[in-house]
């Protein structure tokens, strides 16, 4: 009679600590405010890039003493006139190359991550720029440090594969390169 008793507390009690493992093992993160996006490329003139720390986002990590164990989402967003080069006629020109009149946010959203090696992701995902949406897939970086989980990668592309035609300045005697690069350093708390 006794073990009648002691088997449903039991089977409660063991329940409920699988459950609370459970719960803790997928934790929801956001964007910090030290994340930084870049964009690079090139022009006949010279180089140029464009940064912006005014990502916002959210994440479901996997994250157990320390070491990013799983990723089960990432969606980071941000205004795409955030993006500054310090120089004002180049910023206009790239936000009307980039169509922020009608589409004011580049995103990304992850649909899948698989861990290469410790700290070594490659990441499946869409990136939406100027109102076009297309497949990626790149390496990240991603270290847990105090709570804090960043991931570090670039991704490298052309404008015209999101319909962007590459400014021009000057009357078209300044062309900007079709091949740009996509920098990112993004933390999740």
């Amino acid at each position: 009679m006794k073990l009648s008793r002691i088997t449903p507390n039991l089977l409660l009690v063991v329940s409920l600590f699988f459950l609370s493992v459970g719960a803790q093992s997928q934790t929801n993160y956001t964007v910090q405010p030290n994340s930084k996006l870049k964009i690079t490329g090139t022009s006949s003139l010279h180089d140029w890039e464009m940064v912006s720390s005014a990502a916002t986002g959210k994440a479901i990590l996997e994250v157990a003493n320390a070491e990013l164990k799983a990723i089960k989402s990432i969606t980071v967003e941000m205004q795409a006139e955030s993006l500054k080069s310090g120089k004002g006629g180049m910023d206009k020109n790239a936000y009307k190359a980039l169509k922020t009149d009608q589409f004011k946010t580049v995103k990304f959203e992850l649909k899948s991550a698989v861990l290469v090696k410790e700290g070594e992701w490659t990441f499946s995902g869409t990136f939406t720029i100027a109102g076009v949406s297309k497949p990626a897939v790149f390496k990240v970086l991603a270290k847990t440090v105090a709570g804090v989980t960043t991931f570090d990668g670039s991704y490298k592309c052309k404008l015209t594969d999101f319909g962007i035609k590459p400014p021009t300045a000057l009357m078209g005697t300044v062309k900007t390169g079709d091949d740009v690069t996509l920098i990112f350093n993004v933390a999740f708390k």
